[in-house]
């Protein structure tokens, strides 16, 4: 695993002129097209991938024109009372509800468009 890593550090680390030369040993001696090389070195000096965002937060920008129909929505959505709902609504943005999977905020941005507010996921 270690001589990987380093071979990873030496691949990131190589300079254009490196990099085409490394492209031209593969072609000849390989037969590897440099376009294949290229991916192969972009690849590598990604780094490591960015990980896949598994928690999101409904933000609540603006309730839109039927405001009474969101303070009631965003009542029977998280659990608060009337007035709390109010606060959140007239807060906007608000954060309606934060660190939760993927399918149920989008779950939720669906109903409260569907009422008429205008949602963000983040």
């Amino acid at each position: 695993m270690s001589d990987l890593k380093n071979l990873a550090e030496t691949l990131v680390n190589l300079t254009v002129k490196d990099v085409n030369e490394l492209a031209a040993i593969l072609k000849d001696e390989y037969g590897i097209e440099p376009a294949a090389a290229a991916v192969v070195v972009s690849a590598a000096g990604a780094g490591e991938a960015a990980e896949e965002k598994t928690e999101f937060d409904v933000i609540l920008k603006s309730a839109g024109a039927s405001k009474l129909a969101i303070v009631k929505l965003v009542k029977d959505l998280t659990g608060a009372g009337l007035k709390e709902a109010k606060d959140i609504v007239d807060g906007a943005p608000a954060p309606i509800k934060e660190g939760i999977s993927k399918d149920e905020a989008e779950a939720l941005k669906k109903q409260l468009e569907e009422a008429g507010a205008e949602v963000e996921l983040k």
